[in-house]
C-alpha cells in the first residue's frame, strides 16, 4: 500500500498536464501513487496519457463521457490504494512540493483532515483579485455557518484525507459542488480539521480556468442541501 495517493481529475489540460505530473514526481515524495482520471478530454489530453505519460502514472481512468470534477474524483477515490488521498488539479495553480508538510501532519496525528489554505498565505492579496477573495470568503463563511468549522478556504483543491474516511462517504456531486459536499460530510463525521498556508499561482479564464458563476450558485445550494447531514 502506498502512503499517499494523488488524484488528478483532468479535462482538456493537454498544455499543463505533463508539467503537473513532472512536478509531482519531483516533489520529494517517494511512496506515492499517481491516479489520473480523464473526464473525456477532446484537446489531445487522452492521446498524451496513452502515448507520452503512461510510464509516469500509476493508474489511468478514462471516462467515456464528460461527467464533471466530482465524478472524476469519485472514480479516482475508487481506484486509489494509498493510506492517504489528496486531490491535485491538472493546471499549475498548486505546488506539489507542499504536500509533504501536509502529509507529515496527518501521519503525526495532528488532525484527521488537512486542508491547504490559499488565503492564509501572506501574499494572497497580490495573487488573487478582490472579487475572487470575496467570493471564496463568502462561500467559506456560509459553509462554516452550517458545519461549525473555522476554515478560511473551503474551496481549496488541496484536501488530504485518510483513504478510509473517503471510503465511508457517499459523494454524489458531479461538478465543483463536490468541494462543499466533501467538507460538509467530513464535518458531519466529527473529524478534526487543520489548515496550513499554501502558495497559489492563480490562472484566469483565458488560461483555461473552468469554474464559473454557475458553480458558485451550485456551491450555495450544496452547502444548504447538506447543512443537516
Amino acid at each position: 500500500m502506498p502512503l499517499l495517493s494523488i488524484i488528478i481529475p483532468v479535462f482538456n489540460e493537454v498544455s499543463t498536464l505533463a508539467s503537473v505530473v513532472a512536478a509531482i514526481r519531483g516533489c520529494g515524495l517517494c511512496d506515492l501513487q499517481l491516479v489520473v482520471v480523464d473526464d473525456y478530454s477532446t484537446d489531445g489530453t487522452r492521446e498524451l496519457l496513452d502515448e507520452g505519460l503512461k510510464g509516469d502514472i500509476d493508474v489511468i481512468v478514462m471516462h467515456e463521457v464528460n461527467r464533471g470534477k466530482g465524478a472524476a474524483l469519485r472514480s479516482g477515490i475508487q481506484a486509489a490504494t494509498g493510506k492517504y488521498v489528496v486531490f491535485q488539479d491538472a493546471d499549475l495553480e498548486y505546488d506539489p512540493r507542499e504536500l509533504g508538510a501536509m502529509l507529515e501532519l496527518l501521519e503525526a496525528g495532528e488532525a484527521d483532515v488537512i486542508y491547504g489554505s490559499r488565503f492564509l498565505h501572506p501574499d494572497i492579496k497580490s495573487i488573487s483579485p478582490f472579487w475572487h477573495r470575496t467570493v471564496n470568503a463568502g462561500l467559506t463563511m456560509y459553509s462554516n455557518f452550517y458545519t461549525g468549522l473555522k476554515l478560511t478556504d473551503m474551496e481549496t483543491c488541496y484536501k488530504m484525507f485518510p483513504k478510509a474516511v473517503l471510503d465511508e462517504m457517499e459523494l454524489t456531486e458531479d461538478r465543483f459542488g463536490v468541494e462543499p459536499e466533501i467538507t460538509a460530510k467530513a464535518a458531519a463525521m466529527d473529524l478534526t480539521f487543520m489548515e496550513v498556508p499554501i502558495t497559489y499561482a492563480r490562472r484566469t479564464f483565458d488560461d483555461g480556468k473552468k469554474i464559473g458563476a454557475r458553480d458558485g450558485f451550485r456551491a450555495l445550494y450544496v452547502i444548504s442541501k447538506y447543512a443537516f447531514v
